[in-house]
């Protein structure tokens, strides 16, 4: 069982200006709770046991806030003061708090318990087929927001990305990593696209096609949309 995550939280949010200029977008409430809180009531649920959360802009606000609450699991918190890592950088640089294959999930979708299911599902695929790296996708007709391009494709359960095809799957932002995928990577910053394009090539990287709508606040239109109830 998988007792670690990983919540990639330092981005900018840019495309929820101007709400994000003074709350980054982890704090932004959808209903009662922030996608941040949101996104750790689904880790533990999940059984999760210790998340570990990094951080870079308006970083104080997460700190603070993550101090405040009471969650029933360990919070470690990496703040990327000197520069933002992106996606990969900022796994890469919190591996010394993973020594096994670890959940790296995004804050900005609306996760509920109907995705534990999925979750067990892509655990037992992950280690009963040895897997690298496994992500949970979405056909994108199921997306809320309409405007979302797909990002792969999907093959025998494995991940396809050719340029010029239509590309029908989009990356619900849950996914199993084994740290190993991250053996010489010399860089410090660059997208976790680095390592799903090598895997791809290896015909190593693996996917869930997840059966629900995918809710995922990407912009200030579609934020506004789902906070309407």
């Amino acid at each position: 069982m998988i007792k670690k995550a990983m919540i990639l939280a330092a981005g900018f949010g840019k495309r929820l200006n101007p709400l994000t200029l003074n709350c980054p977008k982890p704090l932004l409430k959808i209903g009662k709770e922030t996608l941040l809180s949101n996104t750790i009531y689904f880790l533990e649920q999940s059984k999760i046991k210790e998340v570990v959360i990094n951080v870079h802009y308006l970083a104080d606000q997460i700190i603070e806030y993550v101090n405040k609450k009471k969650f029933n699991l360990k919070v470690t918190i990496i703040d990327e003061k000197e520069k933002i890592l992106d996606t990969g950088g900022g796994i890469l640089n919190a591996l010394k708090y993973f020594n096994e294959s670890f959940v790296c999930i995004n804050p900005d979708t609306i996760w509920n318990q109907n995705y534990l299911k999925e979750l067990k599902k892509m655990e037992s695929n992950f280690f009963l087929n040895k897997k690298k790296c496994y992500l949970l996708i979405v056909n994108k007709e199921k997306s809320f927001d309409k405007n979302l391009k797909g990002d792969f494709n999907l093959k025998d359960g494995r991940i396809k990305r050719e340029q010029s095809a239509d590309l029908k799957y989009i990356y619900t932002g849950l996914q199993i990593i084994n740290p190993e995928v991250f053996l010489n990577i010399k860089d410090q910053v660059f997208s976790i696209n680095k390592i799903w394009d090598k895997l791809i090539q290896e015909n190593e990287l693996y996917a869930l096609e997840s059966n629900m709508n995918f809710l995922h606040v990407s912009t200030l239109d579609v934020y506004k949309k789902l906070n309407i109830k």
